[in-house]
């Protein structure tokens, strides 16, 4: 999940150097938002995972 919000981050950037406002601030939000998602399971797998085995 991490590198599709890094692959939307790359479009969002080229898309604003070459001028294209909406596409590049569509790109940033889906980027940001996937980032959020993998941030959140990053930290619910760190803390589900360190169960103890019985």
């Amino acid at each position: 999940m991490l590198s599709w919000a890094i692959l939307f981050l790359v479009v969002a950037i080229v898309a604003a150097i070459l001028g294209f406002g909406g596409i590049a601030g569509t790109a940033a939000g889906v980027a940001q938002l996937l980032f959020v998602v993998f941030v959140i399971l990053f930290i619910a797998s760190l803390i589900l995972g360190r169960r103890p085995n019985l």
